[in-house]
């Protein structure tokens, strides 16, 4: 599975290395996080994550294969 997270503002390159997985791009006030996910508890675990990281979640969805 793919997904694609949404979080609001510009999150640095030392920030984006707490998501090792995972790619990232920084586009209109916003950072877009995108990769593979194993399974539900890989995805819990990168939203717990980015609520301990104090990121503000936009969207989240999953991607077409």
């Amino acid at each position: 599975m793919r997904y694609e997270i949404r979080v609001d503002g510009h999150i640095s390159e030392t920030l984006a290395k707490a998501f090792p997985e995972l790619e990232h791009v920084v586009m209109w006030g916003q950072t877009v996080l995108f990769g593979a996910v194993v399974d539900d508890a890989h995805l819990y675990g990168l939203l717990a994550r980015c609520r301990s990281l104090g990121l503000r979640l936009l969207e989240m969805r999953r991607l077409p294969e």
